[in-house]
């Protein structure tokens, strides 16, 4: 039985079902021009950042969504050291990519400062990355911004974007994924937040197919827990044009990353050999 404490819930009535968490107050709200940003301090997962009534973190389990996007990535790229991350405005996902010694410069282009500005305010444990001597932050639209950007000059691209709705759709379209695939280099790979496979595998496979008809041969589901997105499951998508996505610099892993919370080669390795049969014919390639 529930008791009187007031509950942000995120309904996801397409699947029949909601994700709760107790709260305690709220701490900040802002309308942008984009999007409503929301900040509550929860009972039980530290402060949470809430998007046009979505979960996007807490401050207890954000670091696996994080760490899922970026590590897998730049583990495959033989050299990875061109990196542009599109959306991310919260910092999460830019300071994992700093713990890369081989990243010589990070892009990260956000449409919405409000993201940034209220993460910089209630997110301490990402104000340092974001002040990092090789990262420079850009507030654009990120397909604008990548249709200018010069061919081949991306190692890896990471798009840690909201749902595929509202400022977020057109990241999900076979056009913008055709101009990805120009810019990044002969090595280049793309990684991005591919929904939950288990509430909405429909998504996931469009995803998949959208990718492989913009010229992306090779590509890999790596699902995961996420506690507090609905399901508790969701996943990222790596996909190159030529790289193959089914080895990874795991020797490397220790020394260049330092400690981690869930990111580690054994686990990198074991959704390569491994993934559950729910999610099989989602293993996609060329």
């Amino acid at each position: 039985m529930m008791d009187d404490s007031e509950w942000f819930v995120e309904p996801a009535p397409k699947a029949g079902c909601s994700i709760g968490l107790r709260i305690r107050r709220k701490l900040d709200s802002v309308d942008s021009p984009f999007q409503k940003i929301e900040i509550f301090e929860t009972e039980d997962f530290g402060k949470l950042m809430a998007i046009d009534g979505c979960i996007m973190l807490t401050e207890r389990d954000h670091f696996i969504y994080h760490e899922m996007l970026v590590h897998p990535a730049l583990m495959t790229h033989p050299d990875p050291s061109r990196i542009v991350i599109v959306g991310g405005g919260d910092g999460g996902t830019l300071t994992e990519t700093v713990k890369h010694p081989s990243v010589k410069r990070v892009v990260q282009v956000e449409i919405d400062r409000a993201v940034t500005d209220l993460s910089l305010r209630h997110f301490p444990e990402f104000v340092e990355a974001l002040g990092d001597p090789r990262a420079s932050l850009v507030f654009e639209d990120a397909i604008r911004w990548i249709e200018r950007a010069p061919e081949a000059s991306i190692d890896v691209l990471l798009i840690d974007s909201t749902d595929p709705i509202g400022p977020a759709e057109g990241l999900f379209e076979t056009r913008f994924y055709e101009t990805c695939r120009s810019r990044l280099g002969p090595d280049g790979i793309l990684a991005l937040q591919s929904e939950s496979p288990f509430l909405y595998p429909h998504l996931v496979r469009g995803i998949h197919e959208k990718l492989g008809a913009a010229g992306f041969r090779n590509r890999r589901l790596f699902p995961f827990p996420q506690p507090t997105y609905p399901s508790g499951t969701w996943s990222v998508t790596l996909a190159s044009a030529e790289t193959p996505l089914d080895v990874f610099r795991s020797i490397q892993a220790k020394p260049l990353l330092g400690p981690l919370r869930y990111y580690a080669p054994a686990l990198h390795r074991s959704l390569l050999t491994g993934l559950p049969v729910l999610f099989a014919d989602l293993r996609s390639s060329a």
